[in-house]
Order: structure tokens, then C-alpha cells, then sequence
């Protein structure tokens, strides 16, 4: 890999008394990168992905998200990412318009910006003629976009999705999953939890976490050649079977 890291964790360890929740995991992301954060619930992710947007103070390890420290820039660091979870972190009484708006206010972007910005993801998402409807009557594949549109309409380095695509049919899967790549391509470092194995297959790299460590770490096809599996969920399977701990 190149020196182009923007996520980088070195021991990065969570417990919450006697229980250690994610332990001592190492893996660094590279700008630009789709990297697939998988593991089984009750595995850690969330935790770990909780601490790298500096939501969770990490009790012991190290951490750089966009070249800011989790535990003295965690402020700084919630500023320069963006971030979309399963429930879309959109306000269902503001129109789409609105959604917009309020997101570049909140991470300081100026008027023009803003408003330009909206412009174009209306195009973008054929939503021209729905700029003033109410979110909460938009259909859930469009929800979805939009809420991908959101998270990185300030631009940032990185955007952490969690289970972004859950609940929504195979076909708008495929759509969001286009807008990961357009992303990645404009040089957004994609870091994205998910339950389904296809989606896997989609990511430059993948990190499998087993009670809270990372038992594997590899692009698809190696991970698939290393475990003499057909595919990704094959890979999944072999190593979630190892879990001691129960899902939450």
C-alpha cells in the first residue's frame, strides 16, 4: 500500500469492564479505497466504527481518521467525515430541499456552496421536481440516496456508511452501490459496515472481525483463494463459526 493512509489503527482496543468489545485491531485504509467492515452482530464493528468517527473514546491502541487523532481531534473529526447508518440520518418534516440546507449549515459550508451543491445532487438524483416535498413521503430506495447525498455533500475525505443498504430491495442496492463507486472515484475513502456478503464483493478490501479481533484482511478474490471458498459468504460463514460470544 502507499502512504496515502487516511484511517489508521494500531492496537485500537474498547472494553467496557471485564468485557472487551473490540481487541486490539490493527489495519490501515488508503484514500479513495471502498473497505468492507464486516462481521457478525456482536462481532465489534460498530464499536470500532463508533471510535474512529470519535464518537467512543478508545480505552487503549491508537487511531488516525483523516490524519486527525480519535482521542485529542475527535471533535475535529466528526466535522471532516460524513456519515449515514441504516436509519438514514435524514429529518423526515423537512423537505429534500431543506434536508440539504440544513446538513451544509450544519457543517459550516457558505450560501453559494450550498446552494449550488443542491442544485446538482437534484439533478444528479432526478429529484428536481420533488426539491419541496417532504422526505417522509419519498419512496425508501430514494431516501436512501438521498441520504448518501447528504453525508457527502460538504465534501469530505472519508464517509462511514452502517448498513446502509438494509431493508431495501436487490435493484436500489445496486443503484447505491453506484454511487459508491462514483464517490471513490472522486476520491471519497469509502468505509462501510454491511450483513450482506454480495455487497463484499464489492469493496477493494475487506475486514472480517470474529469477538472483537480482525481474523481477516484481504481483497475478495484473496480471501476466496485463501479459504478455498466460492464466494465471500463462504469466507463469512468458516470464520463467524469460530465466534464464542453470543450476537447482541
Amino acid at each position: 500500500m502507499s502512504n496515502n493512509k487516511v484511517i489508521t489503527a494500531n492496537e485500537l482496543t474498547k472494553t467496557f469492564g471485564d468485557f472487551v468489545a473490540v481487541d486490539h485491531i490493527s489495519f490501515e485504509v488508503e484514500k479513495g479505497e471502498i473497505f468492507g467492515f464486516l462481521g457478525a452482530n456482536g462481532a465489534g464493528k460498530t464499536t470500532a466504527m463508533r471510535m474512529l468517527c470519535g464518537l467512543s473514546m478508545p480505552t487503549s491502541g491508537k487511531a488516525t481518521v483523516a490524519g486527525l487523532d480519535v482521542y485529542t481531534e475527535n471533535e475535529k473529526i466528526k466535522r471532516s467525515i460524513g456519515y449515514m447508518s441504516q436509519k438514514f440520518s435524514l429529518y423526515d418534516d423537512l423537505t429534500v430541499k431543506e434536508n440539504m440546507q440544513f446538513y451544509g449549515g450544519i457543517y459550516g459550508k457558505k450560501d453559494a456552496f450550498i446552494k449550488s451543491k443542491t442544485a446538482s445532487i437534484l439533478q444528479e438524483l432526478h429529484l428536481e421536481k420533488e426539491a419541496n416535498v417532504l422526505v417522509k413521503s419519498l419512496p425508501l430506495g430514494w431516501k436512501q440516496k438521498l441520504a448518501f447525498s447528504v453525508a457527502v455533500f460538504h465534501e469530505p475525505e472519508i464517509v462511514f456508511l452502517d448498513e446502509p443498504t438494509g431493508g431495501v430491495d436487490p435493484v436500489t442496492r445496486r443503484e447505491f452501490w453506484n454511487m459508491i463507486y462514483q464517490a471513490s472515484a472522486n476520491g471519497i475513502t469509502v468505509f462501510v459496515t454491511t450483513h450482506y456478503m454480495d455487497e463484499a464483493e464489492y469493496c477493494n478490501r475487506v475486514s472480517i472481525m470474529v469477538d472483537g479481533r480482525i481474523e481477516a484482511l484481504d481483497a475478495p478474490a484473496q480471501l476466496k483463494q485463501q479459504y478455498h471458498a466460492a464466494s465471500m459468504d463462504d469466507v463469512f460463514l468458516k470464520l463467524a463459526r469460530k465466534a464464542v460470544r453470543a450476537a447482541d
